[in-house]
């Protein structure tokens, strides 16, 4: 896949990530005249199309970090008219209006830190919080993974093996290892951060692209989606052996991926209003249906009672599905309809995620025991937490996708 057919699905967040498909099939715009049309029109096209730019709505500030993205996956723009093309980008298509983020008391305190990554415009996607202490992230558009040392604040960066491989997600093996999904190149990769050697995993279907989260079970096998294929990948280490099954649902876009305790991958199926199971052994996928035909489960979550937690971006819900007998419950999430929850993560029996959908983005804490939530503002705005993990002290952590940086929830 060519950096120009990946960069809709990297720029997607940014770049308007609810226009329909139909809309990239429009006429060209006519953009409004001033400095930098041209250039717009010259190096903003080629990728994603005028039309998603048009729909599109940021702040100075993110319009150049979607330039730098462009930059640092091969779009050739020259030096004199990066500036040019934010400028006129922040002038003709200012951020829109978001619902203001509803912040709630509780009586949990947290401290929350942030890092900058060293890369502009490198999209820290997903986040890992390894056995170490240490926070990883994927630099999605910069083709590294970096390593964050949160006593010093220290910042170490692994560049891949493959130009352009566009990793996503992230987990850590049993032997200190960090495996990641390689978007472009359909690939799973290992890193071996006292190496930095990589070695890389092809699938071997050439239909299996758009590798997306994956997940380690008990007994070492790596479990992973594979989002634009309609897949779920299974991956031997011992033996490099790739298995791949098709879910049920046409266009279901398997997305979040977990384990439960019992060694049963789960999966939310994004592009329907269902969550998946995978039977280890004879890979049969079962499907759970939620009641709401809208619902769209992105990421899951587990608490220690195998209870799946899910995260209902379009319709800005917090919900719970029982395997057991397939019962949902739902709340509405602090910031309403438009909330859009993203990343999730239970921590000591508390279920934690963000709001991508709110200005600014927040952490949201919910107790199942008292059914109440608790908010907090992320300091930098956060802008798009895609994936959250927890550090084995019960720290959530988060990747912040467009203002470049990884976060630690310190919970006092």
């Amino acid at each position: 896949m060519s950096p120009k057919a990946l960069l809709p699905a990297m720029t997607a967040a940014l770049l308007c990530s609810t226009v329909p498909v139909h809309a990239q099939q429009k006429p060209p715009p006519n953009l409004p005249d001033g400095p930098g049309k041209e250039a717009v029109q010259t190096y903003c096209s080629g990728c994603h199309g005028l039309n998603r730019v048009v729909a599109s709505g940021y702040p100075q500030a993110y319009w150049h970090t979607a330039v730098r993205m462009m930059l640092n996956f091969g779009v050739v723009i020259p030096p004199d008219q990066v500036i040019l093309i934010s400028d006129y980008l922040a002038k003709n298509f200012p951020e829109k209006p978001k619902p203001v983020a509803s912040i709630i008391p509780g009586p949990a305190q947290v401290n929350i830190k942030e890092w900058q990554v060293p890369i502009p415009g490198s999209r820290p996607h997903d986040p890992l919080a390894t056995r170490d202490g240490a926070i990883w992230y994927t630099g999605q558009l910069s083709n590294r993974l970096g390593r964050v040392n949160p006593k010093p604040g220290e910042i170490k960066e692994y560049p891949l093996k493959t130009p352009q491989t566009a990793p996503h997600g992230l987990v850590e093996d049993k032997q200190g290892n960090i495996w990641f999904t390689g978007n472009n190149t359909s690939i799973v990769g290992k890193l071996d951060p006292k190496t930095g050697n990589v070695t890389e995993y092809k699938m071997p279907d050439p239909k299996a692209k758009d590798p997306h989260s994956l997940a380690f079970d008990q007994s070492g096998i790596l479990w992973f989606t594979l989002q634009q294929s309609n897949m779920i990948g299974r991956l031997d280490p011992a033996t490099g052996e790739i298995r791949l099954m098709t879910s049920p649902t046409p266009r279901s876009r398997p997305y979040g991926i977990m384990v439960n305790s019992k060694g049963v991958p789960f999966v939310a199926l994004f592009g329907t209003n269902k969550i998946a199971s995978i039977d280890p052994q004879t890979l049969a996928i079962r499907e759970y249906t939620l009641p709401d035909p809208k619902a769209r489960p992105r990421r899951i979550a587990f608490a220690s009672d195998n209870i799946v937690w899910y995260s209902d971006f379009p319709r800005g819900y917090l919900g719970r599905l029982d395997p057991a007998t397939g019962q949902v419950t739902e709340w509405q999430s602090p910031g309403g309809p438009r909330s859009e929850p993203y990343g999730i993560v239970a921590a000591k029996e508390v279920i934690w995620y963000s709001e991508s959908g709110v200005k600014p983005n927040t952490v949201v804490r919910f107790d199942p025991k008292t059914q109440k939530f608790q908010t907090w503002a992320i300091p930098s705005g956060g802008y798009i937490v895609r994936k959250m993990d927890v550090t084995p002290d019960g720290n959530p952590v988060l990747a912040n996708s467009t203002v470049n940086g990884v976060a630690l929830i310190e919970v006092k």
